[in-house]
């Protein structure tokens, strides 16, 4: 399912979590991690001359090899198959090229928690998730995921409003599931932004609530034929608050959900309801396009 698993480094503080989770998913899939470091090219400070800029990228660069050679110590403790490069342009153009020409199946980065949901990700990360045409994974970088031996997925929430993208975010989070074992919870949220449920007529209600039993149903079905525990829920609020209210009272280990498509580096973008999760969610996030 996952031969090959890239996972971008900026040599930052913070990332441990998603290296021990992108180890991990390499000894479960079998799979060849490739860590990747990009030095940016045109953020070095306005006013400097060539000689200024050359040494700010040579630095840049030794920190890049730095961070993936002890990326590549840590995976061969645990006999997991990598391989580094570091590279010079734009990150996201980079990570998304580089994640083409290896034929990469599974994209894992690092992201920042961010409590207010207008504030995202960050550029690099959201436009990659933006634009991928492969699975990604994001990680909190503040993550104080257990060791690799101790992780463990045995909770994979997949929210769905049967939509495309729900539907294709749905088959992945299942292949999660039925590799890691795990419990399958399937929520829908009839979204009281859109639709004032004290002024809308019973009948819509109803149909409203109909449809989320529906779409839930779908997902459910599918983890049933693969053998996996489900629970399905229809909810009513908010989405993005109500599914992460849901996913932390489960403590879910993992969270599957479509992303919109294209574009640069708004959460528009990306769905507005996934965006806000993304956010904040504290489980890593499977996002697919």
């Amino acid at each position: 399912m996952y031969s090959t698993i890239l996972l971008p480094i900026d040599g930052g503080d913070g990332a441990d979590g998603a290296v021990d989770r992108t180890l991990e998913f390499a000894r479960r899939f079998d799979a060849t991690v490739h860590v990747l470091s990009v030095v940016e090219t045109g953020a070095e400070p306005v006013g400097l001359d060539q000689q200024a800029r050359d040494e700010l990228r040579g630095r840049a660069e030794k920190q890049g090899r730095e961070a993936t050679a002890r990326v590549q110590e840590r995976a061969a403790e645990l006999d997991v198959e990598t391989t580094r490069a570091v590279r010079e342009g734009s990150p996201h153009e980079l990570i998304l090229e580089y994640a083409t020409t290896e034929n990469v199946d599974l994209i894992v980065m690092g992201t920042r928690t961010r409590e207010d949901p207008a504030v995202g990700l960050g550029s690099t990360t959201e436009r990659v998730i933006a634009r991928a045409d492969r699975p990604v994974v994001a990680v909190r970088l503040e993550d104080d995921a257990p060791a690799v031996d101790a992780l463990s997925y045995d909770r994979v929430v997949i929210p769905t409003d049967g939509s495309d993208a729900a539907e294709r975010a749905a088959e992945r989070g299942l292949e999660f599931a039925e590799t890691y074992d795990a419990s399958v919870y399937v929520p829908y949220v009839v979204d009281t932004t859109s639709y004032d449920l004290e002024e809308t007529s019973r009948s819509m209600v109803g149909l409203l609530k109909e449809g989320g039993r529906n779409a839930v149903e779908a997902v459910a079905e599918d983890a049933r034929e693969r053998g996996l525990s489900v629970k399905t829920d229809v909810l009513r609020g908010v989405p993005d608050e109500e599914l992460l209210e849901y996913a932390d009272g489960l403590e879910g280990d993992l969270i599957a959900m479509g992303t919109r498509g294209r574009g640069g580096a708004t959460g528009d973008l990306l769905g507005s309801t996934t965006a806000r999760v993304l956010r904040r969610a504290r489980c890593p996030v499977l996002t697919v396009r």
